[in-house]
C-alpha cells in the first residue's frame, strides 16, 4: 500500500501547484473514517481508496480526482455525508464523490435493473464530468485485482461479468486500452477458469519451447528498419489469454489454428516514419491482404491512431505489428486519461460524440431492457467506416445500414429518411454498408421512422430513436381515439361539460393535462364511470355496483387517420378490412382490437370493453384470409396466382392445410383496398375451374 507521503511525491511529481495540505487531509480523512474496517483479503479497507488514488496519479491526473478516489467510498461505507464532504473539500469534490458513490449503490439493485441503472448513473454523470467514470473504473480495477479474495464463487463471477459487460467496454470506449485488457483478463479467469487455465498453459509450453522467438523477431523488425535509416523502439509479446480465447470464438478455430499469437509494438518519432516503416515491412516480408488498418488517417471514435498489419514471418508464422508515436501511444494505452493530463489546467467536459449518442440513448430508451440492449450496441460491435458525399466520416458497427448512418449523422435525418443512394446507386434501405462506402441519405419532410426499420438496424441510436418516435405516435394515436371516447362519455353525464369542469376532473384524477386523460380512457387505463365521477361527482350512484353498457352509442367511432398496429390492430381472427361492419375491444394495456361484428371470438363471451367503430371515409388497405380448395392436378396453383395478379392482390402468406386427393386446401392471407375488392377476388376464384371451393375464414 503507498504511503502518504509517496502518493503525496508522485502528485507532486506532475503537479507542482498541488495543495499538499489537501491531500493529506484527504489520506487522513479516509483512513480515520474506514478506522478497523477489513477487506475480504484481511488487508484494513483504507488500503483500497489510497491504492485507487495511486493507479489515478499514474493517469496524471488533477488534484481533485485523486481526493475523489480517496474519498470515493467513505459515503458508502462509513458515517461521512457529502454535506461533511463538502464542508472540508469543496463543492468539486463533494460532486464527484456524489456520483462514484451513486455508481457503487446501485450495485446491489436486481441484475438487469442494477446493470441498466448502472449504465444511466455512467452516462450521466460523465456527461457532467469524465473523471468520475475514470475514479469509477480505478476502482473496479483494483477490486478486480483483489477479487480472488473473496471466498464466494458465484459473488467472484458475478463482479466478473459485470466487468466484461460493462466495465472493460467503457474503458475501450475511451481508449484506456491497458485498463480495459487488464480487467478482460482478470474477469475471463473467472468466468471461463478451464478455458483460461487451458489457453495458458499453452502458452507456458510455447514460452518454454521458442527459446526466445518473440526478442529474435523484434530484433529482425529492428534490424531491417535500421537498415532504412529508421531509428525506432520495438517491443514484442503473446496476446493475452482472453485476446486468444475471443479470437478462437469468433473464428470458430482451436488454439493451434490461432496463427497470430505473438504481436509487435513499433514506436516512431514522428508520423512519417510510421508510414516510411510500413513500407519496409511489407517490403521485407509478406503482408497478409485484409489485415492492414489505417487508424492514424481515419482514427477510432475513442481517439485511438495507430497502424495495423499482420506479416508472414518464416515457416509461415503470422505476427501482428502496429506501428505509432511516442504520443500516440501514450494516448493509445490511456486514452481520455491521457488527453485530460495533456490538457492540464483545462476542466475535463466529456464531450465526445459517442458520449454524446450514448445520452441522447438513455432519454430514448424506455426501460431496463432497452437500456441495456441499446448501450451494449452502441458500446460493442466492431467498426467499419462510411461516408457522406461530401466526405464526412462516420464509424459504424459491422451489420450497419443506411438507416443506422442516417441516425449516426443527425436523429432528424435519420427520422426522415425515404431512400438511400450507396455509391451513387439506388438501394434498398435494409442494404449492409461495406468498408469505404459513400451514402447519400434521401429525406421526405413527411416521412417517419417506420416500426419494420427495427427488423435490420443495428445501432444502438438508431433503435433508440425509433422505438422512440413509434411510442409517440402510438401515444398521439390512442390519446385521439381516447378523445372522441371522451366526448361520448361526456354526452352521458348530467351536465354540460366545459373547460372548468375537464380542469377539476384532472385534479381529481391526478393528472396534468388533457392528454394524459385522452390517453388513460383510450388505452383502457381508467373506467369511463370513473371519468363520469370526475366531471361530476356523484352522479354514478344511480348505477349502484354495475358498469353501464356503453357499446350502443348513438354514433360509431371512427377510426380514419389511425395507424393499424399504432392506435389500433386488427385482429387475427377474423381479419377485418374496410367495408365489414366492426367493433372494439379495449383492453388495459393491450390497446383496441378491431373485430367483424359477426367474429366467433366476441361470441364467446370475453369481458372486454366494447366500442361500437366505423372505417373512416378514405380507409383502404388491410389483410384478408381465404381458404381455398384446388383440384389437385398440375397447373392449378399457376391459375390461382394468375387470378391473385389479374386483380392486383399481393399473396402475404400462403399455408397448404390439406392434402386429400383429388383436393388440395390452402390457407392464404392478401392484401386488398377493401371489402368489395375482396368479394371480387372471391368471385374471380369461384369462376375458376381450377378453384373446388373458396371461402372466407
Amino acid at each position: 500500500m503507498l504511503r502518504q507521503y509517496e502518493l503525496i511525491e508522485r502528485v507532486k511529481e506532475y503537479d507542482p501547484d498541488a495543495d499538499e495540505a489537501m491531500l493529506n487531509r484527504a489520506y487522513v480523512y479516509t483512513v480515520q473514517k474506514h478506522g478497523s474496517q477489513l477487506r475480504a483479503s484481511g488487508d484494513p479497507y483504507f488500503s483500497h481508496p489510497v491504492e485507487v488514488a495511486g493507479l489515478m496519479t499514474d493517469l496524471k491526473l488533477d488534484q481533485d480526482s485523486i481526493i475523489t478516489a480517496l474519498l470515493h467510498d467513505t459515503v458508502e461505507d462509513t458515517l461521512a455525508t457529502i454535506e461533511d464532504i463538502e464542508s472540508n473539500f469543496g463543492k468539486d469534490v463533494a460532486r464527484l464523490v456524489d456520483g462514484v458513490t451513486k455508481l457503487s449503490k446501485i450495485e446491489q439493485m436486481p441484475e438487469n435493473e442494477r446493470a441498466a441503472e448502472n449504465l444511466r448513473k455512467f452516462l450521466l454523470a460523465m456527461s457532467e464530468d469524465i473523471r468520475v467514470l475514470l475514479v469509477k473504473l480505478g476502482d473496479r480495477l483494483h477490486n478486480m485485482r483483489t477479487l480472488h479474495h473473496i471466498k464466494n464463487p458465484e459473488k467472484r463471477r458475478r463482479i466478473a461479468r459485470e466487468t466484461m459487460d460493462i466495465y472493460a467496454p467503457l474503458a475501450e470506449r475511451i481508449g484506456m486500452y491497458e485498463y480495459m485488457r487488464e480487467m478482460q483478463a482478470l474477469a475471463f479467469e473467472q468466468i471461463e477458469p478451464d478455458a483460461y487455465k487451458t489457453i495458458t498453459d499453452r502458452l507456458t509450453q510455447i514460452r518454454e519451447q521458442d527459446g526466445g522467438q518473440v526478442d529474435a523477431i523484434a530484433l529482425a523488425i529492428k534490424q531491417a528498419l535500421a537498415e532504412a535509416g529508421l531509428k525506432v523502439e520495438v517491443s514484442g509479446r503473446e496476446k493475452h489469454p482472453y485476446s486468444i480465447w475471443h479470437k478462437m470464438a469468433e473464428r470458430h478455430v482451436s488454439f493451434e489454428q490461432v496463427s497470430d499469437i505473438f504481436a509487435f509494438r513499433i514506436i516512431t518519432d514522428d508520423i512519417a516514419d510510421c508510414y516510411r516503416a510500413l513500407g519496409v515491412l511489407h517490403t521485407v516480408w509478406q503482408f497478409i491482404p485484409g489485415r492492414f488498418k489505417d487508424y492514424i488517417s481515419t482514427p477510432k471514435n475513442n481517439g485511438y491512431r495507430s497502424l495495423h498489419t499482420s506479416l508472414i514471418y518464416e515457416n509461415s508464422m503470422r505476427v501482428e505489428v502496429q506501428i505509432r508515436t511516442r504520443d500516440m501511444h501514450q494516448r493509445n494505452e490511456f486514452g481520455l486519461a491521457a488527453h485530460w493530463a495533456y490538457k492540464q489546467h483545462d476542466t475535463p467536459d466529456g464531450s465526445v460524440g459517442w458520449l454524446r449518442d450514448l445520452i441522447e440513448i438513455v432519454d430514448a430508451s424506455h426501460d431496463a431492457e432497452e437500456l441495456l440492449e441499446h448501450t451494449r450496441m452502441a458500446i460493442y460491435q466492431d467498426r467499419i467506416f462510411a461516408f457522406t458525399p461530401k466526405g464526412a466520416l462516420f464509424q459504424l458497427p459491422k451489420g450497419a445500414t443506411p438507416v443506422d448512418f442516417a441516425f449516426a449523422v443527425h436523429t432528424d435525418l435519420g427520422a426522415q429518411t425515404v431512400g438511400a443512394k450507396i455509391n451513387g446507386k439506388h438501394m434498398p434501405l435494409r442494404t449492409v454498408l461495406g468498408n469505404g462506402d459513400v451514402v447519400e441519405i434521401i429525406k421526405g419532410k413527411e416521412a417517419e421512422p417506420q416500426m419494420s426499420w427495427l427488423g435490420f438496424v443495428v445501432t444502438g441510436k438508431a433503435r433508440a430513436s425509433i422505438r422512440r418516435a413509434v411510442r409517440q405516435k402510438e401515444r398521439a394515436e390512442v390519446a385521439e381515439l381516447g378523445k372522441k371516447l371522451f366526448d361520448d362519455i361526456a354526452d352521458r353525464v348530467p351536465a354540460k361539460i366545459g373547460k372548468k369542469a375537464v380542469r377539476e376532473a384532472l385534479k381529481r384524477l391526478e393528472m396534468e393535462e388533457d392528454e394524459d386523460l385522452f390517453y388513460a380512457i383510450g388505452a383502457a387505463e381508467i373506467s369511463d364511470m370513473d371519468v363520469m365521477e370526475a366531471l361530476v361527482p356523484g352522479c354514478t350512484a344511480e348505477f349502484e355496483d354495475e358498469e353501464p353498457d356503453w357499446s350502443k352509442r348513438e354514433k360509431a367511432i371512427s377510426i380514419r387517420g389511425l395507424t393499424a398496429g399504432v392506435g389500433f390492430k386488427l385482429a387475427e381472427c377474423c381479419h377485418p378490412v374496410p367495408g365489414d361492419r366492426i367493433v372494439g375491444t379495449r383492453k388495459q394495456g393491450e390497446g383496441v382490437e378491431v373485430h367483424t361484428i359477426d367474429c366467433l371470438t366476441l361470441a364467446s363471451g370475453i369481458d372486454n370493453d366494447w366500442i361500437d367503430l366505423q372505417w373512416g371515409k378514405r380507409s383502404h388497405g388491410a389483410v384478408g384470409r381465404l381458404r381455398v380448395t384446388l383440384y389437385d392436378r398440375p397447373g392449378t396453383l399457376a391459375e390461382m396466382a394468375g387470378i391473385f395478379a389479374k386483380n392486383h392482390v399481393n399473396v402475404t402468406s400462403l399455408n397448404q392445410t390439406q392434402l386429400d386427393h383429388p383436393f388440395t386446401s390452402y390457407e392464404i392471407d392478401l392484401e386488398v383496398q377493401d371489402l368489395a375488392h375482396l368479394t371480387r377476388m372471391l368471385s374471380a376464384l369461384r369462376a375458376s375451374d381450377a378453384v373446388a371451393q373458396a371461402e372466407r375464414i
